[in-house]
């Protein structure tokens, strides 16, 4: 096999699944991707800015063994999909378990426990502040945590039972996605920047910043969803 599609096919793997099965009729996600789609690309411009300054800095880099060689920037072509395929497939997630199992709109007790986490999280950073990856990780996680579920908590309705069990669903393919990321390795992580705790070969930080990808998205998603119904828009 040519190496150098190895980074596409792993996103192409990630999305496959989600969008088939997207016109289940129950979930009918393909009906809501006009909520996914504007949130998702002010999350990924985020991400990809971040991503090229780290790129640049020497953070992490990509070994050109295994992209296909196509650079917007410092970041390949797969990077790029990365933060379209990985967001889609972690909402759909979040869409089955609403659908599946309607749990009340808010939930005091989880919104205190992702506050605690986000107090935590930015505590943590301030402790490792000269290593980028996990300073930058944990502050933006945690004050993202911190804005939606204190400052903004009328802004953005979000159910925060379905998002933690729909992250917890999510972890075991973006794990398997990134285990295969950082064992070939597609991306290699300066081992100076971060706290050298892995899971198999992915950094610890790496849970983190799963977690705020998608938590983003699902932000904007819902905060999407309720403009648009609130203006009688379908």
């Amino acid at each position: 096999m040519n190496t150098h599609l190895t980074y596409l096919l792993l996103d192409l793997f990630t999305i496959l699944g989600p969008l088939i099965l997207s016109f289940d009729k129950k979930v009918a996600f393909y009906t809501k991707w006009k909520y996914f789609f504007p949130g998702m690309l002010i999350t990924a411009v985020f991400f990809l800015v971040w991503d090229e300054i780290f790129t640049r800095k020497g953070v992490w880099q990509f070994n050109p063994e295994f992209v296909t060689g196509v650079f917007l920037g410092s970041l390949p072509l797969e990077e790029y999909l990365f933060f379209m395929v990985v967001p889609f497939s972690c909402i759909f997630i979040y869409e089955c378990i609403l659908c599946y199992f309607p749990f009340p709109a808010e939930d005091k007790r989880f919104n205190q426990v992702l506050v605690l986490l986000g107090g935590i999280l930015v505590i943590a950073a301030m402790f490792f502040h000269d290593k980028a990856y996990t300073f930058w990780n944990f502050l933006f996680a945690g004050a993202f945590l911190l804005l939606t579920f204190v400052i903004f908590r009328n802004n953005f309705p979000f159910n925060s039972k379905a998002f933690m069990i729909s992250f917890g669903i999510s972890l075991i393919p973006f794990l398997i996605v990134n285990g295969f990321l950082t064992a070939l390795p597609v991306l290699i992580y300066n081992n100076a920047e971060n706290l050298g705790i892995r899971i198999y070969t992915i950094p610890f930080e790496d849970v983190f910043y799963g977690m705020l990808l998608m938590v983003m998205n699902i932000a904007f998603y819902e905060w999407r969803r309720r403009d648009t119904l609130s203006k009688g828009l379908k």
